[in-house]
C-alpha cells in the first residue's frame, strides 16, 4: 500500500482525502479544509482512494459511504494499513445501520448530510485528537473537575470518590480512552460486558448511573454523550 518512508517536516500542512461521487460535496469539503490550512485530494470512488493512498500519507480520509463501486466503509482498513489516518464517514441523515457499521470498522465519527462548516470541522479536530491520542496519549485525564487515572484506575469527582461499579468505570475507562470517538452500543457492550449477556437497554441504564456520579448536572450532560441510535462519546470539558 502507501510508501512508509514520507517523512513530514516540523510544521507542514495536514493531508486530507476526499473521496465522494459527488462533484458539488468534493468542493464543498475543499474549501472548508483548504481554508483549515489542509493539502486536499480527491477521489470519486475506491479504486481512485486505493490508488492515492497508495503513494500519499493522509491524516484524514472524509469518506462517503455510498460510492459508485462500493461501501466507502471498505477503504476504513486499507486507510488505517497505509497510516492510520483520522477516518470520517459522511452518511444520509437516516442510515444509522450503515453508521454502525463504519463505526464499528474503525471510522472515529460520521456526518449525516446536509451538513455546515461547524459541524463538520468540530467532528474533523475531534478525530485528530483521538488519533493523537491513540498513538501514546497521557494514561490521566484532568479537567479540573473530573479527574481519571487508567493506569491506576483511580476517579475522583471535585477531589471525591465516586464509587463506581466496576462495569461503570469499564465504560468511562472505554469512553475516555476514546476521547472525541463515536463508540456503538456494539462496542461498548462487547468492551465492559466481555461477551456475557447484555442489551441496549441495560447499557443505557449503566449510562445513566455512570452520568449521575460523573455529570455536574446528569439531567444535561456535558461529558457522555448520545448519538441517537448509534452509541455515546465522551468529550472533555474544562473549568
Amino acid at each position: 500500500m502507501s510508501d512508509h518512508s514520507e517523512r513530514r517536516s516540523p510544521g507542514q500542512r495536514l493531508r486530507a482525502l476526499i473521496v465522494d461521487d459527488e462533484a458539488a460535496i468534493r468542493r464543498f469539503l475543499r474549501s472548508v479544509l483548504v481554508a483549515e490550512a489542509f493539502d486536499v485530494e480527491e477521489a470519486s470512488d475506491i479504486a481512485g482512494a486505493l490508488k492515492l493512498a497508495a503513494g500519499l500519507r493522509f491524516d484524514l480520509a472524509v469518506l462517503d459511504l455510498g460510492l459508485p463501486d462500493g461501501n466507502g466503509a471498505d477503504l476504513i482498513a486499507p486507510m488505517r494499513a497505509a497510516g492510520a489516518p483520522a477516518v470520517i464517514v459522511l452518511s444520509a441523515l437516516d442510515d444509522e445501520p450503515r453508521k454502525v457499521a463504519a463505526l464499528d470498522a474503525g471510522a472515529d465519527d460520521f456526518v449525516s448530510k446536509p451538513f455546515g462548516v461547524a459541524e463538520f470541522m468540530a467532528r474533523v479536530r475531534a478525530a485528530l485528537r483521538h488519533r493523537v491520542q491513540m498513538q501514546g496519549g497521557p494514561p490521566v485525564y484532568n479537567d479540573g473537575r473530573l479527574s481519571v487515572d487508567l493506569a491506576r484506575r483511580i476517579v475522583t469527582v471535585a477531589g471525591v470518590d465516586p464509587r463506581l461499579t466496576p462495569r461503570e468505570y469499564s465504560l468511562l475507562h472505554e469512553l475516555i480512552l476514546h476521547e472525541g470517538k463515536v463508540l456503538t452500543h456494539r462496542h461498548l457492550l462487547t468492551r465492559a460486558w466481555d461477551g456475557s449477556d447484555a442489551d441496549v437497554q441495560a447499557l443505557r441504564v449503566h449510562i445513566r448511573h455512570l452520568r449521575q456520579k460523573i455529570e455536574p448536572r446528569p439531567d444535561q450532560p456535558s461529558h457522555v454523550l448520545t448519538e441517537p441510535g448509534v452509541g455515546y462519546r465522551f468529550v472533555r470539558t474544562e473549568e
